[in-house]
């Protein structure tokens, strides 16, 4: 297969570049290196440096590829900054997906695979959450997400394009050789930002809230190994080009870990004691984020092998602690 990965600069497009290469597949990377980083790109891979919003761009490099699938990681994802500017967030996800669309459809593209969110759900009805649960989003990141896929079913009924959407929780870890890992430019995830602390980079790790209705008081979520996440995407895309169906699919574990249960393995695994600061909640943070991923383990035949939140949180440190500033060797 030729598979066209928007965004395949970034972390877990990267990570699914790689695994792809590995797998034997063709890869092209088209990314506008605004989040993205070219040392990122698994070499031989070819690279499109382009914006999403760019029709020509996109028409051109569909005429000059043989792409069979696209799997799409081109969105703008800090769930803060949507809030304080969701025009942004409109702008790359909604309007820049529909400029993809348009060229996708003018070159008989017809199989996308999407990387969408749990942020769709907003507050939790049921813990674990189905994909049949009710999607009511408490932010504009995760309302653009809703409205991608809405947009890719609708694109889908009138064009004979087929779609997967892909609703996963906390991506974290790294690739075992240590060489692509995590880095964002402003950093919000846990486990980056819990090893930033014996990194030297910041003195505490924030605890933000400690009185949710959870067993120690912190909030739980479901981490999940990117390099896990990587093979859904291709699991997913194997699963259009063998004739399946539109659909919709969460991403996780279905194990939740508190923020001070990650702390304390972030502790055992660095060796560093890392001290924590205890403040208020933040606005908008469920108690708990738990997914159930029994059909995308019946359908697709996804299995997670690096399931172990030690296992995460080591891959994670193995990069961190050699990349302190990331790709910036600086």
């Amino acid at each position: 297969m030729r598979i066209l990965v928007l965004g395949g600069a970034g972390y877990i497009g990267s990570h699914t570049a790689l695994e792809l290469v590995k797998a034997g597949h063709e890869v092209v990377i088209a990314d506008n290196l605004v989040t993205g980083y070219r040392k990122a790109i698994p070499e031989g891979v070819k690279f499109y440096e382009g914006d999403l919003h760019d029709f020509d761009f996109l028409d051109n490099l569909f005429q000059q590829e043989q792409i069979d699938a696209v799997i799409h990681f081109a969105a703008y994802s800090l769930v803060g900054e949507s809030v304080t500017n969701p025009l942004k967030y409109y702008d790359n996800n909604l309007c820049g997906t529909k400029i993809l669309l348009d060229a996708m459809v003018k070159n008989n593209v017809d199989k996308i695979v999407f990387s969408s969110t749990a942020a769709t759900y907003g507050e939790p009805e049921n813990i674990p959450i189905l994909e049949s649960d009710r999607t009511c989003p408490t932010n504009p990141y995760g309302e653009t997400k809703l409205a991608m896929e809405k947009m890719f079913k609708w694109t889908a009924n009138a064009h004979g394009m087929r779609f997967v959407s892909l609703r996963y929780f906390n991506a974290c870890g790294a690739d075992e050789s240590g060489t692509i890992g995590e880095a964002h430019t402003p950093e919000s995830h846990l486990i980056p930002l819990i090893l930033q602390v014996p990194n030297g980079k910041r003195e505490t790790i924030c605890i933000y809230g400690t009185d949710y209705d959870t067993p120690d008081g912190t909030c739980i979520r479901d981490y999940i190994h990117v390099t896990d996440l990587a093979q859904a995407h291709i699991l997913a895309v194997q699963y259009l080009m063998n004739g399946g169906e539109s659909d919709i699919f969460n991403l996780g574990n279905g194990v939740g870990y508190s923020v001070r249960e990650v702390i304390e393995t972030a502790r055992k695994v660095t060796g560093h004691p890392i001290p924590a600061t205890e403040t208020p909640r933040r606005a908008g943070d469920p108690a708990r984020l738990v997914a159930s991923s029994e059909k995308a383990r019946k359908i697709l035949g996804w299995n997670p092998v690096h399931d172990s939140l030690e296992e995460i949180i080591e891959s994670a440190w193995n990069w961190h602690k050699n990349h302190p500033n990331g790709y910036d060797e600086t």
